[in-house]
């Protein structure tokens, strides 16, 4: 893994200590080591040095700022991932942890919503629809099994939740079971204080899977995999912690973001198969 600077080449002494190649990180992460510099030029690792020839120099930060930014991958994805190590680069920690709160923050919301379509569901448990069971009832009656008003019904209507037909010819809404289900499902989640826009993603679920059973089982797979990435988060999260504890001791969150307007061109992609 680590290599003694006299493998750099002519010109390429930069210390004694030892040093890493763009090749060695690139084998550590499994990519490629073009992608190496690439994360050095955006700020996902901390600016490296030069030798005189134009070789970057990566050392043990640079390897540790590498393996907090796969490990937060995992867990937050590249949106959120490189720009976190980018404001710990440019010396923003608090901006940084800002990120990171906020996408626990988006993961909460989700489970949230998680919990009112399971709410709903509970709710729904044996009143699924029948094919033809009964006909089609009007707002009133609905307004009436479900004990609201039916102004009510209407404002569930214009905000997109409900969509009952319209009788031929007198242009009253007809409830058929699904739609009867629909307002239930909603009556139970408004009763809960669930806004609209939480309430809207059960309903498109349940209309897309066909049941509820069919969206329970949805439901079920989707909570383990926000339990998977919660682990995967408090992994990322763990991983960025300590990386924060060892470039503060040592001194190198600050410095430049990405970026290097004075780099040789041998430093580009076609550059030193050294480097």
């Amino acid at each position: 893994m680590f290599t003694h600077s006299s493998e750099y080449g002519e010109g390429g002494a930069v210390g004694s200590e030892a040093r890493l190649r763009s090749v060695d990180l690139a084998r550590l992460a499994g990519v490629s080591t073009q992608q190496i510099r690439n994360y050095e030029e955006s700020g996902v690792l901390p600016s490296a040095p030069r030798t005189e020839s134009g070789y970057r120099v990566f050392e043990e930060v640079h390897r540790q700022a590498l393996l907090a930014f796969r490990a937060l991958m995992k867990g937050y994805g590249p949106v959120t991932a490189t720009p976190v190590m980018r404001r710990v680069h440019r010396g923003d920690v608090p901006g940084a942890l800002a990120l990171v709160d906020a996408a626990h923050a988006a993961l909460h919301e989700e489970r949230v919503a998680l919990r009112a379509a399971d709410e709903a569901l509970r709710a729904l448990a044996g009143t699924e629809p029948a094919a033809s069971s009964r006909p089609a009832l009007r707002i009133g009656e609905v307004a009436g099994l479900l004990g609201v008003r039916t102004s009510a019904l209407r404002v569930w209507e214009a905000a997109g939740l409900l969509t009952p037909r319209r009788e031929r010819g007198t242009g009253y809404r007809l409830f058929d079971p699904a739609d009867v289900r629909d307002a239930r499902l909603v009556h139970t989640l408004r009763s809960s204080h669930y806004l609209f826009d939480r309430i809207r993603p059960v309903l498109d679920g349940l209309r897309r899977e066909g049941s509820s059973e069919a969206l329970r089982v949805a439901l079920v797979a989707r909570g383990e995999a926000l339990t998977a990435r919660t682990w995967a988060m408090l992994e990322g999260a763990g991983a960025l912690h300590a990386y924060l504890g060892s470039v503060t001791a040592g001194g190198h969150t600050g410095g430049s973001a990405g970026g290097h307007a004075g780099d040789p061109a041998a430093d580009s992609a076609g550059g030193p198969a050294g480097d």
